[in-house]
């Protein structure tokens, strides 16, 4: 099988290793992309809700009231989902997570991340520029629409905490409401909006835009599959359709399936993943929504599409390779259709996707600890779209020796020890 040598190879091909192909590319590298599906933004990066989420500084935290909790556990709350099975597995890095949830790392966390989310839009913006696919990053920001009164307490204190760290947010009444969204149903009474993000009609399309780019500059797309990655003389080798490809760099890009090739490697990580569906819907009539929209009390997220309205569920706590279940769509759909102006069906089954987290809801950026050239740049939770381009430049600027510009340590693998 013949074989070839590059400066960098990036397994993975969704946003995050597409960015971090193109910024490696654009500091002088030859770089290959490697990812089994064989088309870029063809997993997670696919069905998202396609928000560029500058607005996301604190992070996702689990709840600490017995109440909620339970509810929770007992498949009451309709914003997440438990497998039962998943639980045995999973338990040490969801009890990390819990206790992450309740400590002043989260406050770390936030001040840790608060350069990359702020960050985040700008450079989404110079890549989709260069790509000449702006016209798929809109300027509609997002809102979250509360149904009750403890709602509404809930997203003020949410926000409150938000402003203290500079994001801007404003309160809607109902009337304002239906001035941004005149087809919002009865049940919203009011809602927060964050003016500042960007959205997208096609995260999967711009993805591919991304990865357009990076060929069109020279860099080379191959169908390959990450786990025949091994040493070689002087770096690492990983085989591809095309032959075996060598290079002294490799960027671990691959989001829910990172974990697999880390532990291949001897790295154990308090790696868990969160799961979540996607469902697409006509309108109703002429009613058409303007940028994502989240029900608050219910979480769930409705986003314009290319492909319809697309409802977006929260966090499914299965294993990563459980069959698909249409439970949870099942269970959001009659709240979103009083919510919003969602009709028929438009897909044959729901769209699952994996968010691949640790329990301080940081990505890891940076190397594989005693695996000189190999580097880690996965971990991105809720955020992969959204920090795909600022992290695939910071893991950039820590694999060519550059000054980082922000601080690597916080998103270490060593940080667990």
């Amino acid at each position: 099988m013949p074989s070839r040598s590059v400066d960098a190879i990036v397994l993975g091909a969704g946003m995050v290793g597409v960015s971090a192909a193109l910024a490696l590319q654009a500091r002088g590298l030859d770089v290959t992309l490697v990812d089994r599906r064989g088309e870029a933004g063809d997993e997670t990066s696919f069905g998202n809700a396609g928000l560029v989420q500058s607005e996301a500084v604190i992070p996702y935290t689990l709840p600490s009231d017995p109440a909620e909790i339970a509810a929770a556990a007992l498949n009451r709350d309709p914003r997440a989902h438990v497998r039962y099975r998943a639980l045995p597995a999973s338990a040490p890095a969801l009890w990390q997570y819990f206790q992450f949830s309740h400590s002043s790392r989260v406050a770390e966390t936030a001040a840790a991340m608060k350069p990359l989310v702020f960050g985040a839009a700008d450079a989404h913006r110079k890549l989709a520029e260069a790509a000449g696919c702006g016209d798929l990053l809109r300027p509609t920001g997002w809102i979250k629409v509360w149904r009750t009164s403890q709602g509404e307490d809930g997203a003020r204190r949410d926000v409150e905490a938000l402003r203290a760290y500079g994001v801007v947010a404003n309160f809607l009444d109902r009337d304002g409401l239906l001035a941004l969204e005149p087809h919002v149903g009865e049940a919203g009474r009011g809602a927060a909006q964050f003016p500042d993000p960007l959205s997208t009609p096609d995260p999967g399309g711009l993805t591919r835009a991304y990865a357009a780019l990076f060929v069109e500059r020279g860099g080379r797309f191959e169908t390959g599959d990450a786990m025949t990655l091994a040493s070689a003389a002087g770096g690492w080798m990983v085989t591809t359709a095309k032959g075996r490809v060598a290079a002294p760099d490799v960027v671990v890009a691959l989001g829910p399936w990172a974990n697999d090739l880390a532990k291949k490697f001897g790295l154990r990580l308090p790696f868990f993943v969160k799961r979540g569906y996607h469902m697409h819907y006509e309108a109703r009539g002429n009613a058409f929504l303007s940028r994502p929209v989240l029900d608050l009390e219910k979480g769930y997220l409705v986003a314009p599409t290319t492909l319809g309205l697309r409802l977006t569920t929260g966090a499914e706590f299965a294993r990563p390779d459980d069959p698909p279940s249409s439970a949870h769509i099942d269970r959001l759909e009659p709240f979103a259709k009083a919510m919003f102006p969602i009709g028929a069906r438009k897909d044959a089954a729901p769209w699952l996707g994996r968010r691949p987290c640790l329990p301080d809801m940081r990505p890891i950026v940076g190397p594989f600890p005693g695996k000189p050239g190999l580097w880690l740049d996965f971990g991105h939770q809720h955020l992969g779209l959204t920090l795909g381009p600022i992290t695939g430049r910071l893991i950039a600027e820590i694999v060519t020796g550059a000054t980082p510009f922000v601080d690597p340590a916080p998103f270490r693998a060593e940080r667990f020890g």
